[in-house]
């Protein structure tokens, strides 16, 4: 048996000893996790700066190396998740609905682990301490498979976050072994082993992770997200809601990648925005309409409005009604989060309902879109799907359900 099945297997039986754990010995075990994540922080940060640095001399972006790089505030970021996530209702036998059937049979739909859970996922080493506390309060055993270019840093935080597992079965946090496709591939193809794939990165992974996989995937999306500014927006509002949205870290999935204006609103909102953004180091995509207000602009194509740049990039355009902003959103977006700025509550009601996305924000800036923020601790991801799990997925999206029925004797006739 190759090593990623041997890891596999492993993480089964792991998984068996794990499912019935009270939550204070799984609470107990995160808490250990986020302490020892601070307390080896020279080893962790040692481990990743050597990556970054590989991944600089390989010509690796900017963008993609601020997704690699750690620091000391995000490894206090990564034990907070942690520790928030302990706070946490454990899942692991809630009851999601019950009742007596008319024959005297007390039905209960109850909460159970998915069992072993298999993440792939490129650059982001948070994303290891995250998936690793997230799978652990579910009950799940993990299976960690980071992309080559993290794979020291990966290394280290794994084996800190194992070695403080104390009270946990063996091996319920692994890493895959590996850094080629090759191991992708065997864990793609270790079904009866792993029972749920969550490929989370670019389009390329995911697509491939989807297509190729014969485990059963739970597919999160890439974020060509929109803020689109209506008629009736606050200027001084829209404006801080695009910078934030398309600045505050634009290498991550939630950023703003397009904006949408409507034509009433433009020549009051477009110059501001155009010199915040500017102010930013932001580069504009412009539709000709929108191109009136930065000389700088460079046209807008195809591409643009499809891309997720995950760059200090937008594209721009003006829109003469919301039902045009939702027509483009539609047919360019990729279904992760939109945005829409107005004064109008008629008009928010109707954008909200005329689009098809995980996560719509009124009034709000695109980066909340994220299992921290919306109070589910650390997130496993953001899917875009629309079966079992839609949007940041926490502890309840890592369950399933078992039905438990309890009779006196019953038979049926």
């Amino acid at each position: 048996m190759s090593e990623v099945l041997e890891a596999a297997r492993r993480a089964r039986a792991a998984a068996a000893a794990l499912a019935p754990l009270p939550r204070r010995t799984k609470d107990a075990a995160l808490l250990a996790m986020a302490d020892a994540l601070l307390a080896e922080q020279g080893r962790i940060l040692a481990a990743n700066s050597e990556d970054v640095e590989a991944g600089r001399a390989a010509g690796t972006s900017e963008a993609l190396l601020d997704r690699l790089a750690l620091t000391p505030a995000r490894l206090e970021a990564m034990a907070d998740g942690l520790r928030h996530v302990a706070t946490l209702p454990d899942p692991v036998g809630e009851v999601v609905r019950g009742s007596t059937l008319p024959n005297g049979l007390e039905l209960r739909q109850v909460r159970v682990p998915l069992g072993v859970v298999g993440i792939v996922y490129e650059a982001r080493p948070n994303v290891t301490a995250d998936a690793a506390g997230l799978c652990v309060k579910s009950g799940n055993a993990v299976l960690l498979r980071g992309s080559g270019s993290a794979y020291r840093s990966n290394s280290a935080i794994v084996d800190v976050l194992a070695a403080a597992a104390t009270g946990l079965p063996e091996h319920s946090i692994q890493l895959v072994p590996g850094t080629d496709h090759a191991s992708v591939k065997e864990l793609m193809r270790a079904r009866g082993l792993v029972d749920v794939l969550i490929p989370r990165g670019g389009a390329g992974l995911i697509n491939a992770v989807v297509t190729e996989s014969q485990v059963p995937v739970i597919e999160t999306g890439v974020g060509n997200c929109t803020v689109y500014v209506d008629a009736t927006a606050d200027v001084e509002k829209a404006v801080a809601i695009i910078v934030n949205s398309k600045t505050h870290r634009p290498s991550v999935c939630n950023a703003a990648e397009t904006l949408l204006v409507h034509r009433d609103a433009a020549e009051a909102f477009l110059p501001k925005a155009v010199a915040a953004l500017r102010e930013k180091g932001v580069t504009l995509h412009a539709d000709e309409r929108a191109s009136r207000y930065d000389d700088a602009a460079v046209p807008v194509t195809d591409e643009d409005w499809a891309a997720e740049y995950l760059s200090l990039d937008l594209a721009v355009g003006v829109v003469d009604s919301l039902d045009d902003a939702v027509a483009h959103i539609r047919r360019w977006g990729s279904g992760h989060t939109e945005a829409i700025v107005t004064q109008d509550v008629d008009e928010a009601r109707r954008f909200v309902k005329g689009l098809d996305s995980a996560a719509v924000m009124v009034n709000a800036s695109t980066r909340f879109t994220d299992g921290g923020e919306f109070g589910f601790g650390a997130e496993i991801g953001i899917s875009t799907q629309k079966l079992h799990a839609r949007g940041p997925m926490g502890l309840a999206e890592l369950t399933s359900t078992t039905y438990v029925v309890t009779g006196d004797g019953h038979v049926r006739g």
